[in-house]
């Protein structure tokens, strides 16, 4: 099999145990790797490292890393969270006393929660994509309180409420939503291709128990998510000022793909196509989102300017959202009809469509506005769909700041009988 993720595959490399994904048409989306490590030059006081597929001796005795056997441990290669500089691993429950401890414990995610307001890695695309988004999300429910709470409560309304303060919340989430879906995309287009792991591996001569022992810790990645001199696109290695003849090195940052990549590879990944939807929808509603400011929007004053211009880009716009939504979810599916319930990147994108069938809802509704119903139940689609966003949003912002996340599942020897995640 191709040891590559990122070159395409056709049917014949899926393989439900080792490569899998929801469609055999597209790229597979979750590899399961075994980790490896050499035997060679283990000595007392030495390890042999495996780095990025490279054997590193050095000395022994890392303090903080705790032993583990390899046949115990899977890497967990995923579409997403190579996107996202994330690196998963998979152990079996027999060994989760001596690798590091599961992501998705409580303790575990009370400090995740707590890191999303004491860690600000502003360099990180991924952290900016979901800080973004969930500033865009809050600032559309600020906006569905305007438009929908004088038509639920009309004792609130003040003077320009749903014209003047709706119009213009309206054309500020819509914006934010774009910058945030320009900077998602070049996150799909800078993805990493060196296959980078992220862990170290060592083997060392254990003096007291008088054999070999692994130790596993956290290092080594290649992703441009930690490198604080560059947003996207050069990982640690190539800004360090180290060459390599590797053809899987870093590279360099890039606007867009060439014509070859974009046919031979992007398109063939699901996730590349779920980014493109949602810079695709977030464009067209951008439209709405400028037509529904004051001096405009009055200017619409028949009933096809105002279908045509402010509530079809709604639609379209918010049918793309769907479209991104639902793709997604599938990238984290093993199968297309098999909920990944335990995967974060799957609740984001759950979230992500039900938010966007509010928004195209709302368009939709918007078009027989002048039924005094009708125009309340659009409003409320705006009210919960915006929650529905917020709440995707900040799950992101969650998982972009977990950036090892361990999973403790039972798997045979070549893959996984029984899922489950961080």
């Amino acid at each position: 099999m191709n040891d590559n993720p990122h070159t395409h595959f056709d049917a014949t490399h899926h393989d439900d145990d080792i490569a899998f994904g929801p469609f055999k048409f597209l790229n597979p989306t979750t590899r399961r790797v075994p980790l490896e490590y050499a035997r060679n030059n283990v000595k007392g006081g030495t390890t042999t490292t495996r780095e990025n597929g490279k054997d590193v001796v050095g000395k022994a005795g890392l303090d903080k890393a705790r032993d583990v056997r390899a046949a115990d441990v899977h890497r967990k290669w995923r579409s997403r969270d190579n996107r996202k500089g994330r690196h998963a691993i998979s152990v079996k429950p027999s060994a989760a006393h001596t690798v590091p401890r599961s992501t998705s414990t409580p303790r575990a995610i009370l400090r995740g929660i707590l890191r999303m307001f004491t860690s600000y890695p502003y360099y990180d695309v991924s952290y900016l994509v979901a800080v973004i988004f969930t500033i865009g999300s809050v600032v559309w429910v600020i906006n569905a309180f305007f438009v929908w709470l004088p038509l639920e409560k009309p004792s609130t309304e003040f003077s320009g409420e749903i014209e003047d303060a709706g119009g213009i919340s309206a054309f500020i989430g819509a914006t934010i939503f774009e910058i945030g879906s320009v900077f998602l995309m070049l996150e799909a287009i800078n993805e990493d291709r060196t296959g980078c792991f992220g862990w170290a591996v060592e083997e060392v001569w254990e003096e007291e128990e008088g054999q070999l022992g692994t130790k596993l810790e956290k290092g080594n990645c290649r992703h441009h998510h930690g490198n604080k001199r560059n947003l996207v696109g050069k990982g640690k290695e190539v800004e360090d000022g180290k060459t390599s003849t590797d053809p899987t090195a870093a590279r360099s940052w890039q606007w867009w793909p060439s014509l070859h990549a974009l046919r031979t590879q992007y398109l063939h990944n699901i996730g590349f196509l779920a980014c493109s939807f949602q810079m695709l929808g977030a464009t067209i509603f951008w439209i709405a989102g400028f037509t529904a400011l004051p001096p405009i929007f009055n200017r619409l004053t028949s009933t096809a300017a105002q279908n045509g211009a402010y509530w079809l880009p709604q639609v379209i716009g918010g049918t793309g959202f769907i479209i991104s939504g639902a793709l997604f979810m599938l990238e984290t599916q093993k199968k297309w009809w098999l909920p990944a319930w335990g995967t974060l990147g799957w609740h984001i994108g759950a979230w992500n469509l039900i938010g966007g069938i509010g928004f195209t809802l709302c368009g939709a509704l918007g078009f027989g506005s002048a039924n005094s119903g009708v125009a309340y139940e659009a409003s409320l689609a705006t009210f919960w769909g915006s929650w529905c966003f917020l709440i995707g949003s900040v799950i992101q912002w969650y998982e972009s700041l977990e950036k090892y996340p361990v999973e403790v599942e039972d798997f045979g020897s070549k893959g996984v009988k029984n899922e489950g995640e961080k």
